[in-house]
């Protein structure tokens, strides 16, 4: 597999030096509504729980989400996505050292998540909803995902397109002032796609590499592992991995996860195929 990025982005205090192995993110939810049922809303204790369990098993990142973005849900105020996301920010940076990750697409809510400890900006939008997010991560200096994203799923050229959309993130991240090195793209699996186009495009992954960016894929308990399965939500682990391990094979430099013991062997061992590998010793 060839690389087409092989600087080091720095978050949080640690580096991450993107082609030597693939690194895994994994969810929290602090909203009453997740789709995958994992939402840890006003709790805590589960949240620090959860924080030092996958500090344990491997975790690079952690991402923090206060608004859902299932299929359906409803939009929620930068007021209350703060209520949710504040003091669960506050009790994650008291129990790991991970470098914490707010998933928003708006640029008010960014700027307190900065400043109470997140360190990378995850925008599902790719700044189509609030430009000024760009600005955010430039002026505190932090990595931001730009997500493709739409409204609806027709295609003229499906991955043609997705590719254009990046572009034209990277470049509006660019002009207000965000290194490259800063700058990591996510086709959006699950996000203004159908089943059948979700996976066209990690069958196609590796074209993302044109970018130039390290790429972030999540497909996490999505409802396209359930569809070509026929599973629930909780019945999806085994799917899961299937993707992760195809997506690492496709150049994914970043896995966005809920489960991080069994995706953390997952990708060792993918990255054991498609980086090369050696005995300790």
């Amino acid at each position: 597999m060839k690389t087409a990025h092989t600087f080091t982005t720095r978050c949080g205090g640690r580096e991450f030096r993107w082609g030597s192995r693939t690194f895994v993110m994994g969810i929290v939810n602090v909203t009453p509504d997740s789709f995958s049922g994992d939402g840890l809303a006003d709790v805590p204790e589960a949240i620090a729980k959860r924080a030092k369990a996958f500090e344990g098993e491997g975790a690079d990142i952690i991402d923090v989400g206060a608004e859902s973005t299932r299929p359906g849900s409803q939009a929620v105020e930068a007021q209350e996505e703060l209520r949710r996301l504040l003091p669960a920010l506050q009790t994650l940076r008291g129990v790991t050292a991970l470098p914490l990750s707010v998933d928003t697409y708006k640029s008010e809510v960014a700027v307190e998540a900065l400043k109470a400890g997140a360190a990378m900006l995850n925008d599902v939008w790719g700044l189509k909803r609030d430009s000024r997010m760009a600005e955010v991560a430039a002026r505190a200096g932090v990595p931001i995902v730009l997500m493709h994203n739409q409204e609806g799923t027709v295609y003229r050229d499906l991955v043609p397109e997705i590719l254009d959309n990046l572009e034209r993130s990277i470049e509006q991240a660019r002009q207000a002032g965000v290194p490259k090195e800063h700058i990591i793209v996510d086709p959006g699996i699950g996000f203004g796609k159908t089943a059948a186009q979700n996976l066209e495009v990690l069958r196609r992954l590796d074209e993302f590499e044109v970018l130039g960016q390290p790429i972030l894929v999540g497909t996490s308990r999505k409802s396209t592992i359930g569809l070509v399965l026929d599973l629930p939500i909780d019945q999806r682990l085994e799917g899961t991995a299937a993707t992760v391990a195809i997506a690492i094979a496709k150049g994914a430099d970043i896995v966005r996860v809920h489960d991080v013991r069994e995706m953390v062997r997952v990708a060792r061992m993918s990255d054991a195929i498609v980086r090369g590998w050696s005995p300790k010793g």
